[in-house]
């Protein structure tokens, strides 16, 4: 299990922690002089609950609107609990369908605005979530106080409770939204932790601007890659990587990992070992295997090559294979590293599903070009791109 699911995991827990706390501290207190019987009032609640998710859904996500609108970018798509509003291009008019999202309770996508002659800046985007919610709670949490006073009018205090409900379903989901982790969906929370850093403000951007591109089916586009490297513009120049290596442009493409490779001391190591482990892939690619296994003898430290074949991703994996199936020549812990490639693909952004399959197939067709009698076939991925 990868590292952001178990974060998932623990945000879900304490987000359900915190709502069992207040049912059954404020709620079931409430629930005593509510002048309700056990079911309605078990309706009242989910009523409530259910109102406060739609409501601050639909505020979260016209907070990232006018967000992203003083930050200089343009809406591509507003999606609340998935009703979709969407350009098929960013000249379009908005249209209408159901479709699913990458968040907790919605999703806004936008691009910089190319009329815009400044650096569009993300952290209003980012932040009028966090500022609704409190303009929200505060006319809340007033009128919980003053109907408190004022017990005897069941119908005022029932109000107050169920707009109490409401506030706390907003902190719920900015709870989730400011965490500053990255979670099994990426969060405001951690998109500030990275842009909070002047040299990812710039690559932001143009990550929005690559993401756009792919979508709209453009694979040949000119990717900006950056010479100081972080975790995230590290992570952008994997992106010019995958392009370069779709073309075979092998040289190209290791000039840019030995970069992010010179920077380990900048990044974590889940991204310097997959930096890693794609030179290994392209030194058994594209050089002599003498070459190959000189560079892996070498610079390829026996803890390296340890971490790399436990790390479930695509290029890992592609290494690991590489490593077991030419150089160690073992059987076993080449069928250890196959049996891990469909969790790995799983987890495989979607705008790199397609090359990454193309480049886990030419690595395993190697090892069974070297191995014939291991039958190893039945591994290679469908390249059949509309099941990406």
């Amino acid at each position: 299990m990868k590292k952001e699911d178990i974060l998932g995991m623990i945000a879900y827990l304490l987000l359900l922690g915190i709502a069992a706390i207040f049912t059954f501290t404020v709620l079931q207190k409430h629930a005593s002089y509510s002048n309700m019987e056990a079911l309605p009032y078990a309706l009242f609640v989910l009523g409530a609950f259910a109102s406060g998710i739609i409501l601050n859904s639909i505020l979260f996500e016209l907070a990232h609107v006018l967000g992203a609108k003083i930050g200089g970018y343009l809406i591509l798509s507003v999606n609340v609990l998935g009703f979709c509003f969407y350009r098929e291009n960013k000249n379009d008019k908005m249209k209408f369908k159901f479709s699913s999202f990458d968040g907790l309770t919605g999703e806004t996508k936008i691009i910089p605005n190319e009329n815009n002659k400044k650096i569009a800046n993300p952290k209003p985007y980012l932040l009028l979530g966090s500022l609704f919610f409190i303009i929200e709670i505060i006319p809340i949490i007033v009128f919980f106080t003053v109907s408190l006073n004022y017990k005897t009018n069941i119908v005022l205090l029932n109000s107050a409770y169920f707009l109490l409900v409401i506030g706390v379903s907003g902190f719920l989901i900015l709870f989730y939204n400011i965490l500053p982790f990255r979670l099994d969906t990426i969060t405001d929370g951690y998109r500030l932790t990275m842009v909070s850093n002047p040299k990812n403000k710039e690559a932001f951007n143009e990550l929005l601007r690559v993401e756009y591109e792919l979508s709209q089916g453009n694979s040949s586009i000119e990717v900006k890659t950056f010479e100081s490297i972080t975790n995230f513009t590290a992570d952008l120049n994997l992106n010019k990587v995958y392009a370069l290596l779709d073309n075979k442009k092998y040289q190209e493409a290791e000039k840019l990992l030995d970069i992010i490779i010179d920077g380990k001391e900048n990044i974590s190591e889940k991204v310097y070992l997959r930096a890693r482990a794609q030179k290994i892939y392209i030194n058994i690619m594209s050089k002599s295997f003498d070459e190959a296994k000189e560079y892996y003898d070498k610079d390829v430290s026996p803890q390296e090559r340890r971490k790399i074949s436990n790390d479930v991703s695509l290029p890992s994996i592609r290494a690991y294979l590489l490593m077991s199936g030419l150089f160690d020549k073992s059987k076993s812990e080449t069928i250890i590293a196959l049996n891990n490639v469909m969790k790995a693909y799983k987890h495989t952004p979607k705008n790199r599903r397609n090359i990454e399959t193309t480049l886990f197939n030419e690595a395993l067709r190697k090892v069974i070009e070297a191995h014939p009698n291991w039958e190893l076939d039945n591994y290679l991925l469908s390249e059949n791109k509309e099941n990406n």
